[in-house]
């Protein structure tokens, strides 16, 4: 690939600067070139500076976070690796590590199915003891496999098993429009990258890791996020978003997708005829809440994301998954435990919290993702930045 390939593709992924020496190297390349790093690090500064929601003008309701990304519940990290190689390669992977990568001590958790046309591994686990042991990876739906087992690798050779097996927490939506799917791209390289690239911080969006290659109501989607105070707690919400139907997208309230039209769509394109794809929510929270009521505040983010069109067509594969950075070292195997409880009725503010910051996380992959061309030549355009504005000043929000 040529410097000026390779530069269109730092700037259209969003890449960080350790992503992109990274996939770098994956281009068939032994050693990257010290400069073209350099531009590419500059480029990933640059798409860490696009625009969000609501430098659009779009009015969400409730108060975010500082940085209003799922990394304002302290202790999260959130790694990318993403992969952009031509012929048609538009993929990646996506980490969410509840504690922090160094930090492998387990989380209460509760997880639902809105609609089960999808995968989300070591969900059984959860539902059985309600503790997330391992980090949340999102990728491909091909490729839930190579990223479980990578994981695993990653643990053995990094000596982080906790347990004599492993059951990791992988999702997966499909890609195949955009990204070379049945070539099988995602390997354990990927996988370590996300998992040792993880920080804390701003949350790169849009095209990136495991949203690479998705479409989210007919437009570029990806990943996204962003965070809503609730009274002294914070929750945190991170999206890949590959689900929808055009005519169906709402912001604020407002149908952009009808106002846009079906512009610039390309044959056989998912997203226009019917509601099709997937969408993996990831919630956290620093609340103090036990598996059970995680499982509620799962729930609540098909508010979330009924606010913005969907009704969860039967091809869409809707996971939610939630979890509690409260009650550390409550999954030590002897002694009793004391645990930490917020009575169910003061749950009400975190519900709301929940549904906003899920909505808001929808919109911001949108906004953060550019048109892709990909697989045999498929292209998706980027929600049109000016058409939202327009359809907001248009019915006076």
């Amino acid at each position: 690939m040529s410097t000026q390939s390779w530069l269109r593709a730092g700037f259209r992924a969003g890449l960080s600067c350790e992503e992109s020496r990274h996939d770098c190297r994956l281009a068939g390349k032994t050693a990257c070139p010290t400069m073209l790093c350099l531009v590419l690090c500059a480029a990933a500064l640059f798409a860490q500076d696009k625009p969000r929601a609501r430098d659009l003008g779009v009015p969400f309701d409730g108060a975010p976070g500082p940085l209003n990304a799922i990394t304002d519940v302290a202790g999260i990290e959130v790694g990318h690796s993403t992969i952009i190689r031509d012929p048609g390669v538009r993929t990646g992977v996506t980490v969410v590590w509840p504690r922090g990568k160094s930090n492998s001590d387990s989380a209460f958790a509760g997880w639902f199915s809105l609609n089960g046309n999808g995968e989300m591994t070591g969900t059984t686990w959860i539902e059985e003891s309600g503790f997330l042991d391992t980090p949340v990876m999102i990728t491909n739906t091909h490729s839930v496999g190579a990223v479980r087992d990578g994981y695993i690798q990653w643990q053995v050779a990094n000596k982080r098993k906790q347990f004599a097996f492993s059951l990791p927490v992988v999702a997966e939506t499909y890609d195949g429009f955009l990204n070379d799917t049945d070539g099988f791209h995602v390997k354990q390289e990927h996988v370590a990258a996300a998992l040792e690239g993880a920080r804390g911080g701003r949350v790169t969006e849009g095209s990136v890791g495991g949203g690479t290659g998705m479409i989210c109501y007919g437009f570029k989607g990806g990943i996204g996020t962003a965070s809503r105070k609730a009274g002294a707690y914070t929750v945190g919400v991170l999206v890949q978003c590959n689900c929808g139907r055009r005519d169906q997208l709402t912001i604020a309230g407002v149908p952009v997708g009808r106002e846009i039209g079906n512009a610039a769509v390309a044959q056989n394109q998912p997203g226009i005829r019917e509601d099709v794809g997937s969408i993996i929510i990831v919630i956290a929270t620093d609340a103090p809440l036990l598996p059970h009521q995680l499982k509620r505040l799962a729930r609540r983010a098909t508010m979330g994301l009924a606010r913005t069109g969907s009704t969860s067509g039967n091809g869409s594969g809707d996971i939610f998954i939630a979890f509690s950075t409260a009650n550390a070292g409550a999954a030590k195997i002897t002694g009793v435990q004391d645990l930490k409880m917020l009575p169910n009725d003061q749950m009400n503010g975190l519900f709301g919290a929940t549904v906003e910051a899920t909505e808001e996380s929808i919109v911001n992959a949108m906004v953060g993702a550019e048109t892709m061309t990909g697989f045999q030549g498929h292209q998706i355009i980027a929600l049109p930045h000016d058409r939202v504005r327009a359809a907001l000043r248009k019915y006076n929000k």
